[in-house]
Order: C-alpha cells, then structure tokens, then sequence
C-alpha cells in the first residue's frame, strides 16, 4: 500500500535528524495531490541566497518575451560609456546567465569587498578566460542582470517582477537586499518563506504557466535547464559538475534541475514525477547532503508520472 503524502516525509525527517542537516523546513508539491509540508523551525522568510538567481534569469526571459532584450545581446549594450576591460565587449546576456562570462567578480574578493559600484567594478575586472568558453560562478554575473533588466525597462529587478511574477504566484511584499547604488542584488539577497520559494519551482515544472496565465515562455524554461555549461571543474561534489543552466544546476537525477542557494535553500523541479520538492535550511557542511537525503529518502517513493 502507497505511503499518505504525509508519510512521504518520514524518512527524510529522520535523516535530517540523524545527519543534523539544520533543514527549517520540506515541501512537497505533487500535481494533483495537496501539498505538504513539514517545519523543523518557524516558518520565516529566509534568506534564499543564490537561490535568488533563478527569480532573476525568470525576469530576464520575461524581459525577452517582452522584446526589450535578446540573450545574443552585447552587455556593454546596455551601459554605454561605461569603462570596460579588454574583451568585455565579447560578453554577452546568455554567457552571463549561463556562468561564462569569463569573469570572476563576486564582491567578496581581494579589492572587491569596498567596492560600491558593484556593475563597474565588474565591467573593469580583468577577464580570466574568453566570453563563452569556460564556467567561472560569479555573483557579479547575476548582479549585471538585474542591472540589465532595469536599464531595459527603467524599473529595479524586484519592482519589475512585482506584478509579473509575484503578485500571480501571491508573493506579498518580497524583501530584496539592494547594492550601495539602490539596485536589488539578483545574485543573492532575496527573502521568502519556504512554500513561497515552493512557488517558483512549480511554475518552472509547468513549462512557466500559472494557473491560466503564461507568465514566462515555455521555450525559455526548457532552454533554462538544457543549455548547460559545463561546471565540472566547479568542485568535486556530483551535485556542482552536472551542469549549470540559465542561473539553475543540473542533479545527478536524470532529467532533475534546481534552484540553488547557499547553506541548503533547494527547489528541485523533478519532471518525470510532476513534482517539487523545496528545502529551506542552514548547513553549514556539505549542503548538498540535503539533496542526497531527498534522493535516498523521497525521491523512491514517488510515482513517475
């Protein structure tokens, strides 16, 4: 006899527990069943980390669907004047989602802690490899996008998605931490509670539809998680070298893709099972020992489609 959708948690309960994995909290979205949901603490907005990266690479396929940008398009583009190094100017919107802009301008290294023009100080960062050719994972990337979608449609990142994205998905409110210049982060800085994070998965699995409304083209997901670079070089862990997509990685799971943010904060759309599951946590190890609880302890027990 199946597991109660209730039940389908059980076992990954118990291996947080037993592996102190600091999970907040699970959720379970299966269509055609009611969700479910289990907290491990209250259920606050936390602080979503990288996971905010895949609300800004939406606003970018937003933004194309709209016509103000194509992902072919120059970054200097969009800033012009703006002093930039060498080669820069090969750098296009698809090397930056995809993680291979050739610069590793992330704000927290040497020189780059101080910096308050976070978008000049990456056009002028020396690059380390041509536009296109290798994966280097750089906050910046991320950062440069949100500045490119306000510079095409003069509203900031968080403002633009507000009746876009947010307010369809019944998003409240969300808090974006901003740059020293005002401009909402796009890499990092986005705040939500776990089953509202919930809520950007589900749209990704249903091809960018909500309810009766496509709120992003269907053709821009699927390019989301299929046009991949390669990160094998990123680290040593199978989850990080499996690919990278359009600011989503790659699972070890055939056909599994996910949102990604630090210390454990997951939406992992599985395709073949119509379902998501969404973690949000503080783990200060190896955060990928959350996803392989879900692997070992979930992913078994739910219906292929």
């Amino acid at each position: 006899m199946p597991p109660t959708d209730a039940a389908l948690l059980t076992g990954f309960r118990l291996r947080t527990a037993e592996q102190n994995l600091g999970v907040y909290g699970i959720h379970l979205h299966r269509e055609g069943h009611e969700p479910v949901e289990h907290r491990f603490r209250n259920d606050d907005p936390v602080h979503l980390w990288s996971g905010s990266k895949t609300f800004t690479a939406v606003a970018v396929g937003m933004a194309q669907a709209e016509g103000l940008l194509d992902l072919d398009d120059p970054v200097t583009r969009f800033f012009p004047g703006q002093a930039h190094a060498d080669g820069v100017e090969a750098m296009t919107v698809r090397h930056l989602l995809r993680m291979t802009s050739g610069n590793t301008f992330t704000w927290w290294g040497p020189g780059q802690a101080e910096e308050d023009d976070l978008l000049g100080g990456f056009l002028r960062s020396e690059l380390v490899a041509e536009p296109g050719t290798r994966f280097e994972y750089s906050n910046g990337c991320s950062y440069v996008l949100s500045r490119i979608v306000h510079a095409v449609s003069g509203e900031d990142l968080r403002d633009y998605l507000l009746p876009r994205l947010f307010a369809p998905l019944g998003i409240r409110n969300p808090q974006w931490m901003r740059c020293p210049q005002g401009f909402s982060q796009g890499g990092v800085g986005l705040h939500l509670r776990t089953s509202e994070y919930a809520r950007l998965g589900r749209l990704l699995l249903q091809e960018g539809r909500w309810e009766d409304t496509q709120l992003v083209p269907a053709a821009y997901v699927e390019r989301m998680h299929t046009d991949l670079a390669d990160s094998s070089s990123f680290s040593e862990d199978p989850e990080s070298r499996a690919g990278y997509g359009y600011q989503v990685w790659a699972c070890t799971p055939d056909g599994v893709w996910r949102a990604d943010g630090k210390y454990g904060q997951f939406s992992v759309v599985l395709p073949r099972h119509r379902a998501v599951v969404t973690v949000t946590a503080h783990h200060e190890g190896a955060a990928n020992d959350i996803l392989r609880a879900v692997w070992d302890e979930l992913l078994p027990l739910l219906p292929a489609a």
